[in-house]
């Protein structure tokens, strides 16, 4: 509670566990009450996954022993090895945290009982995801303090973290005992049993004998999984492998440092606010710091953490895995080499942030990788070369098309793909008249359409995750003529408008907009205006990414310290969020389509709903605008049952329908057979299953060709030259 301070007995802050080395964190220096976090980062609008947490996880069970736990307080048994003890200013960056959540974020909120308990199950799930390495006895035990762990935060006080953090490397080292003793040991593949690979359907051990037979059928899950890949690992070498595997894992989390706790542990309690908001430690700041001064590279992809392995959340247009062309959202990276021959190191259960130093380099270097399409195909090996992002890779490019309806009709039309909204700074704070940018690249090719007589324009935004909100503006304005384009909120419940402020538009005719569900931030600002102002239709997935909300970079030690500038760490927080014209949130619903598509897309597991406490969507009063008349509800109606009776005519299309429906069961199944014979079968048929989805995949999200004449992008045309004809038909084919 916000004020339970007043009214908990002080020795349950200072010392709610016998910790070794326990001291009263609620003295200390004082923090001034305004005091504000510097700004490091320019406020931008791009999408954002991904949290700076350190959640990792094994696939095993173990041998550990029923714990008797004395009333009133958790016991805890001398470790194995030293244990890292919070450093000095820990508890003043606790504190301070503590402060600028509530003043800071965008919801406004106190931190309270709500955050207590979602902290909590955050941070217990940061250590254990598949729930493999607690007991249940232990979950019981941390919750008795679920609704004090906000008032431990404020008072500064870390017991609680350090307290759960040597629990669970107890178990680790209890659980890996039990992998030893499982693999000197027989399987019989023949039995007719399951692994649950789902946490919602997991549940904690009640006991030892149960522990050990949760990691016997997870042992049995790793040794088929290396039996079936393309280079077969068995026998005692594949024994060998897993038992490296989680030697290793456990080493990991006994060189676990003070700073690497601090960062999981107040990034569950930024994480209950809303998933963009997190901490970085110290080590992480300067880590981040040399990185960006040795200018190093990296994949171009945006990496996750899922239930202990790393996910492909989005390829970045214009990267190196976007030009590289075979690694895909959703996909899963268990392994990483360096350069041609280098080994192939195991990153199962790997620290997120060590993931990212493995694949981080210097431009013009290899890295291997090894990918699980979706996350349970077959494994393969993708040679990527390290590259930055060039503004030329991700620039806009246009195509006039010759569209010919499927029952006569032709029209040229124009093409525009977007991957990004881009701007070059250092040639615009140079003041120079020709620097680029995304509005005026689009600009451009919208003049060279009118002079080939266009009758419809497509402006692609199915891969753009977002980029600059200054080019969302002003590219929209392109479109409409004068008038608010976004909305935007603060933590202090202000709301302040952005006007497209240029007279006239470039383009006037017929507009589309295609998007998708990897169509994150500025890109539906872009398609929630053009929709408000009734000035064109939106085609593509049910709905946009949904990421609403502004984060930006605070330095915590420049907020304690006018002049001394020590290394506290940085606050990552959410503190606006944007509002369409109408005064709709993009937060979480996105912008819906006018004319819905199938594709695999809308299915994956990568929008801003799909992560855990993201804000809720809300409105603000609308703000005045013109409204054009070029979307006539009889036009939209008849477009969408066109589309629809091609679609159920199409044999792609169809099969398409097919594989999604297969992708959605493989999806929500909780749980794998680990009878040999059924999971060869299965994997058998989800191959066949993976190739077909990366093919579609690749199709759609090809960066080398403007235009792919694929069958959903002829659809895409159907629909824009229908479109055309329909607001000829009614005299509406100008804007103006």
């Amino acid at each position: 509670m916000s004020h339970r301070l007043a009214r908990v007995p002080s020795h349950r802050l200072a010392h709610p566990f016998p910790v070794a080395g326990a001291r009263d964190f609620t003295t200390g220096s004082r923090i001034a009450q305004t005091a504000k976090a510097a700004v490091l980062t320019a406020l931008v609008a791009t999408f954002s996954s991904g949290a700076l947490v350190d959640t990792t996880t094994a696939t095993a069970q173990d041998q550990a022993t029923r714990e008797v736990v004395p009333a009133g307080r958790p016991a805890v048994r001398p470790a194995a090895v030293p244990m890292p003890k919070p450093a000095p200013q820990d508890g003043v960056v606790s504190r301070l945290i503590a402060k600028l959540m509530p003043t800071e974020h965008v919801s406004g909120n106190e931190l309270s009982d709500e955050n207590s308990r979602r902290a909590l199950d955050l941070y217990v799930e940061a250590f254990d995801p598949l729930k493999l390495y607690f007991l249940q006895s232990d979950i019981d035990q941390f919750h008795r303090y679920s609704t004090v762990l906000d008032d431990h935060v404020r008072a500064g006080n870390l017991d609680l973290a350090y307290y759960i953090f040597e629990q669970f490397t107890r178990r680790v080292d209890q659980r890996v005992e039990t992998i030893r003793q499982l693999l000197a040991g027989d399987f019989d593949f023949t039995l007719d049993e399951d692994v649950i690979v789902d946490r919602d359907a997991a549940h904690y051990a009640k006991n030892s004998d149960e522990a050990r037979d949760r990691w016997r059928r997870q042992l049995k899950l790793s040794l088929l999984d290396l039996k079936d890949a393309d280079d077969p690992v068995v026998g005692q070498e594949a024994r060998d492998q897993l038992m490296r595997r989680y030697d290793r894992y456990a080493s990991r989390w006994k060189s676990t440092s003070s700073d690497d706790i601090l960062e999981m542990f107040l990034t569950s309690v930024t994480n209950s606010y809303d998933p963009h908001s997190t901490y970085m430690s110290p080590a992480t700041l300067e880590d981040f710091a040399i990185s960006m001064s040795l200018n190093l590279d990296g994949i171009g992809a945006s990496l996750g953490e899922k239930d202990g392995v790393t996910q492909v959340k989005q390829i970045i247009p214009g990267g190196a895995a976007d030009n590289h062309g075979k690694l895909k959202p959703d996909d899963t990276i268990v392994s990483v080499g360096q350069g041609d021959s280098g080994e192939m190191v195991d990153i199962v259960e790997m620290p997120l942030k060590d993931v990212v130093k493995l694949i981080r380099g210097k431009a013009g270097t290899i890295v291997r990788l090894g990918v699980k399409p979706g996350g349970s195909g077959n494994l393969e090996v993708l040679k990527i070369v390290r590259a930055r992002v060039q503004l030329e890779d991700s620039a806009a490019r246009g195509k006039v098309i010759e569209h010919t309806l499927p029952n006569g009709g032709t029209m040229k039309l124009g093409y525009i793909n977007l991957p990004s909204f881009y701007m070059d700074m250092e040639s615009a704070r140079r003041n120079e008249a020709d620097f680029r940018s995304s509005t005026r690249d689009v600009a451009r090719i919208l003049e060279d359409f009118k002079t080939q007589n266009v009758g419809g324009v497509v402006l692609d935004l199915s891969r753009n995750g977002g980029g600059s909100l200054t080019e969302a503006i002003s590219l929209t304005g392109l479109f409409i003529d004068q008038g608010p384009v976004v909305q935007v909120k603060d933590a202090n419940g202000s709301v302040q408008k952005y006007d497209d402020d240029q007279l006239g538009t470039v383009w006037d005719g017929p507009l589309v907009v295609l998007t998708s569900k990897l169509s994150a931030s500025a890109s539906e600002i872009l398609a929630g205006a053009i929709k408000d102002y009734r000035r064109g239709i939106v085609v593509g997935d049910p709905q946009t990414h949904g990421k609403g909300t502004v984060q930006t970079l605070m330095d915590i030690g420049k907020s304690l310290f006018r002049f001394k500038q020590a290394n506290y760490g940085a606050l990552k927080v959410t503190l606006q969020q944007f509002y369409l014209p109408d005064g709709e949130s993009t937060q979480l619903e996105g912008v819906a389509a006018d004319v819905v598509l199938p594709s695999l897309t809308a299915k994956m597991p990568v929008a801003e709903g799909d992560l855990k406490y993201a804000l809720e969507h809300d409105r603000v009063n609308p703000a005045r605008h013109n409204l054009y008349r070029m979307v006539p509800m009889d036009l939209v109606n008849n477009l969408r049952v066109n589309s629809s009776t091609r679609i159920a005519e199409n044999d792609d299309f169809r099969d398409l329908m097919r594989r999604i429906e297969l992708y959605v069961q493989q999806k929500d199944q909780a749980t794998i057979s680990i009878n040999e014979d059924k999971f060869m079968k299965r994997r058998a048929e989800l191959d066949a299953q993976k190739e077909d989805e990366k093919e579609e995949l690749e199709q759609q999200f090809a960066n080398k060709e403007i235009f792919i004449d694929t069958y959903y992008n002829q659809e895409v045309l159907n629909i824009t030259h229908q479109y055309v004809d329909g607001l000829r038909a009614q005299n509406l084919a100008r804007a103006n």
